[in-house]
């Protein structure tokens, strides 16, 4: 894994959502649903096992969820202990039976294409396995980039360069640990890796499983420089320090103006830049913005009116 980078950026809409994450310093981990990209975290699985193996995979992953959904219900009735986990064992062992017991059933159908029922059933295992996969990764994730003066994600993500880019430090007594999104143009898994991760609790297979669903992309996004952060659905406290905002070039003086006002008092300082472009070229650069300019009240449309009339 690459080292991490000192600032992490998150381009944003200037709106009462990004103004309440910068004044209380949260952050939202969406679910990958919401993505540009519907492909995003949407793995596909390549069949290189048995049925008895994908059984086996299928039934690891019920037993997982059903367990912790039948956990959660009896916690919220007060009700924990051995007896509590006990119950929810059996529960989950139970209805995994049936649902592997209905898949062989569905499998004889004979409205399927061929007549070969083992392979019936292997089709409906895979797609199974896929479902209880993503339900069992639908995880929180923020999505960050290296760069700060992108034009595309500046367009794509700051409301057309009228928005701002915020930069975080992992500079924290507990360092958050973002990783590296992989651009590679396959998104398909062998069955046989779920098998080393889940059954065989190989440390190194688990890990590639988890750059395999939550950090790889297509090679088209290479672009946005994306590292992203692990965590719980919602909004959070932010594990990462604010240390800078960069106004977009169509970025109003009244943008500007409201969110330094916002976090000049803040105790971790923030430093304020805003966006140039080249004389001779496309690229942005960016420049320390002047406070001395923001130090006075902002002009008031009645004041003007009022020297215009009487000058």
């Amino acid at each position: 894994m690459a080292d991490q980078p000192r600032t992490f950026y998150r381009y944003r809409v200037v709106n009462a959502t990004t103004l309440r994450d910068l004044y209380y310093d949260t952050i939202h981990f969406a679910h990958p649903g919401s993505f540009n990209d519907p492909l995003d975290c949407k793995p596909t699985l390549d069949c290189d096992s048995d049925n008895e193996d994908l059984r086996k995979i299928l039934g690891f992953l019920l037993k997982e969820r059903i367990g912790s959904e039948i956990r959660s219900h009896l916690i919220k009735a007060g009700l924990q202990g051995y007896h509590a986990t006990d119950h929810a064992k059996k529960r989950a062992c139970s209805e995994v039976e049936m649902q592997l017991a209905g898949i062989a059933y569905y499998a004889t159908n004979p409205d399927y294409d061929t007549k070969n029922v083992e392979d019936n059933e292997s089709r409906l295992l895979v797609n199974t396995i896929e479902e209880e996969l993503l339900r069992s990764y639908a995880r929180g994730i923020c999505c960050f980039s290296t760069s700060y003066s992108n034009p595309v994600l500046w367009s794509h993500y700051a409301d057309q360069h009228q928005g701002i880019c915020i930069g975080y430090s992992t500079d924290r007594k507990l360092v958050p640990q973002l990783q590296e999104v992989v651009y590679e143009g396959r998104r398909a898994i062998k069955t046989s890796a779920l098998i080393d991760a889940f059954l065989n609790k190989d440390e190194q297979a688990v890990a590639a499983l988890d750059r395999d669903i939550l950090f790889r992309k297509a090679p088209d996004w290479e672009y946005e420089r994306e590292w992203r952060l692990i965590g719980l659905k919602g909004l959070k406290p932010s594990p990462l320090r604010l240390t800078e905002i960069t106004f977009g070039l169509r970025c109003s003086w009244a943008v500007q103006y409201s969110v330094v006002k916002m976090l000049e008092d803040r105790k971790n300082k923030v430093e304020f830049y805003n966006i140039h472009g080249n004389m001779d070229k496309y690229d942005l650069h960016r420049q320390n913005l002047d406070l001395d300019e923001f130090q006075a009240a902002p002009p008031r449309a009645a004041e003007v009116l009022d020297e215009l009339l009487n000058t």
